[in-house]
């Protein structure tokens, strides 16, 4: 298979020069079913141009209906491409290739669309899968599992921070600091806590998506007992293997609620997103979080 990944009967693993393209990932930040049990990666590269995550052939470009929303587009498109031992399936990106092109890893595959099938706290950023050549490439279950081939560092965080950026539904915080920026990908700790033994990152909609994931450490897929998952001290959910189902839990920003934290792996700059349309925070301000 093409340099860009590791393929088995088990899953696909992307390779760490894949994802060194993009500034952040997340196999569990999404409500959509693609993205159940990790079995779908969020790439979100540098600039409105995606570079390719894959080598191969393009099998088709399709533009399709994207649910309604005032922030997005009306058309999202699809594009398959042929792997060889699989077929890669992605979203959001207006191509600027065809069916019939040669695509090398990094090469450009278009701009990419603001599209309805994202909340509107959430970056543009291209979706990926692999499917068996086999099986339907337009349905939105079935793809492979999926692995990343990255350690990804584990940031203890106490549950504060300054609000350092924000929109018109979001609000990131300073902390945690990403400690070496773009020489490694981090995610928030499970626990609070990192070293030796360490209990992986937490990835995914806290706790606003059905579930979650967590990465490294003892639960990614070494066993299928259940591992608690805490966030900044407290209980808010149970991973089986990697995938994590959330307690039910509600945030809260400085007393006011809000939808929930949006967690994911970066390589550039971190600290904790917080989302929701009720988010009202400015730049500068202190914040505590709660969890209820």
């Amino acid at each position: 298979m093409s340099v860009d990944t590791n393929w088995s009967v088990m899953g696909v693993t992307l390779s760490a020069d894949v994802l060194f393209q993009y500034h952040r990932f997340s196999l569990y930040n999404s409500p959509f079913v693609a993205h159940d049990e990790g079995r779908a990666v969020d790439l979100y590269p540098e600039d409105e141009v995606a570079p390719s995550p894959v080598a191969g052939e393009v099998i088709e470009t399709k533009r399709v209906r994207a649910p309604p929303k005032p922030y997005a587009a009306e058309h999202d498109w699809l594009l398959l491409i042929d792997t060889g031992d699989a077929v890669a399936r992605l979203l959001h990106v207006e191509p600027s290739v065809a069916a019939g092109d040669h695509v090398a890893v990094g090469d450009p595959l278009g701009e990419t669309v603001r599209a309805g099938f994202f909340a509107p706290w959430v970056p543009d950023h291209l979706h990926l899968e692999y499917r068996d050549p086999s099986a339907n490439p337009y349905r939105a279950d079935g793809s492979m599992r999926l692995s990343v081939g990255v350690a990804v560092e584990p940031l203890a965080w106490d549950g504060t921070g300054t609000v350092v950026e924000t929109g018109e539904t979001w609000a990131r915080l300073d902390s945690p600091a990403h400690p070496e920026p773009g020489e490694q990908f981090v995610g928030l700790a499970n626990g609070g806590v990192t070293g030796a033994e360490t209990p992986g990152a937490v990835d995914g909609g806290l706790p606003h998506y059905d579930g979650g994931g967590l990465l490294g450490g003892a639960g990614d897929g070494a066993s299928d007992d259940p591992l608690p998952v805490t966030v900044a001290g407290d209980r808010v959910g149970t991973a089986s293997g990697r995938t994590v189902a959330w307690d039910d839990v509600t945030m809260f920003a400085n007393g006011d609620p809000v939808t929930g934290l949006a967690l994911f792996c970066a390589r550039d700059q971190f600290g904790v997103k917080l989302v929701g349309e009720g988010v009202d925070l400015a730049i500068g301000e202190s914040v505590t979080v709660e969890i209820s």
